[in-house]
């Protein structure tokens, strides 16, 4: 009787101790830090089909995670493992398993910022803007080519450079290439406001055909206090329908942007985008436009200039005429210029 007393307080003891031993495990696996113990924060990714055993490998791998055990145990006991969610999230030093497993499994991702300038080409736009995402350039640039798909939207495949307005824009590192595409839609749309569009209606020019000239524009000249005058000069040669001879259109068309000196033989390709052969607008954009070269047209200057050529001190300027004859004499001094730096392409 004694040794069965005995026995069970033994057993009592040691169930006590086994007990309150969990119990510590338990509460250390929750609360203890256990990500990124004594480092800094740091982006975890998860790709689209990723499950458990992907997050496990990831955490191991990159030395995130001090006790993958623990995690893994106490991700189950949440049920992580049945709710994996791809996205970028940052994790923080020292967070605990709860932390990390809570914002994991909610999705709580932190988005991106997508920045893009200086674009010329469709697949320069497609590099750019899918850079820092899952998605690559080639998957993107196949939603750019979808030419039923632009055309919902109200675009074709020389315009479609035209819906996207550079800029930073927050944007989750998962998106689907569609998904993105509707989203720059949906800025497109936003930028477009009431004000805008009155503006481009008065000048007698869609959005589109703003964004067109306003790469003309661009090209012409990196001084955007000049850019309403530049705009002014070729918005004056539509309202008379004379040729815009503008030669960033030549390069464009020639594709070649190493190009500084535009020659007689460049006027003769036939090219749509030879502004010297047809008037009027080419038929897409020459670049993305920055929202200050669209600006500019919509907020052209009036005055009665038809031309304009380069400083011939290379000042990034130009020198505006209002007659072919001064107009000539300005580029005579240009050539010259040109000529004594030995510039000949």
């Amino acid at each position: 009787m004694i040794k069965n007393k005995k026995f069970l307080v033994a057993l009592m003891v040691f169930a006590s101790v086994f007990l309150s031993t969990f119990c510590l495990y338990v509460y250390q696996m929750i609360t203890t830090p256990n990500l990124l113990v004594g480092k800094q924060d740091k982006y975890i990714y998860i790709p689209k089909g990723a499950n458990f055993k992907t997050v496990q490998d990831t955490l191991f791998k990159g030395n995130y995670v001090e006790n993958l055990v623990a995690f893994s145990v106490l991700a189950k006991l949440m049920k992580y493992d049945e709710n994996v969610k791809p996205g970028r999230y940052l994790l923080k030093a020292d967070m605990s398993n709860r932390e990390a497993i809570l914002m994991l499994r909610s999705g709580k991702q932190v988005p991106v910022h997508v920045t893009f300038n200086n674009v010329r080409l469709k697949d320069e736009l497609s590099e750019k803007i899918t850079r820092k995402l899952e998605i690559d350039s080639v998957e993107f640039g196949k939603v750019l080519n979808d030419t039923s798909l632009i055309q919902k939207y109200g675009f074709n495949s020389y315009t479609i450079p035209a819906m996207f307005i550079p800029n930073t824009y927050e944007v989750y590192w998962n998106i689907g290439a569609k998904e993105l595409f509707e989203r720059f839609h949906w800025e497109y749309q936003q930028f477009w406001n009431e004000e805008r569009l009155k503006k481009a209606k008065d000048i007698g020019l869609s959005p589109i055909e703003v964004s067109i000239l306003a790469s003309i524009v661009q090209a012409e000249t990196t001084k955007m206090d000049e850019a309403p005058k530049i705009a002014g000069v070729y918005i004056n040669r539509l309202k008379r329908n004379i040729p815009l001879q503008a030669d960033p259109t030549l390069v464009f068309a020639l594709g070649d942007f190493t190009i500084k000196r535009v020659l007689t033989e460049d006027l003769k390709i036939d090219s749509p985008y030879n502004t010297y052969k047809y008037t009027g607008l080419p038929p897409g954009p020459i670049n993305v436009p920055s929202i200050a070269a669209i600006n500019a047209v919509l907020n052209y200057e009036k005055h009665n200039y038809l031309y304009f050529c380069a400083d011939e001190e290379f000042t990034g300027y130009h020198n505006f005429a209002k007659t072919l004859k001064q107009h000539l004499n300005n580029a005579r001094r240009f050539q010259k210029a040109l000529n004594k730096s030995r510039i000949y392409r």
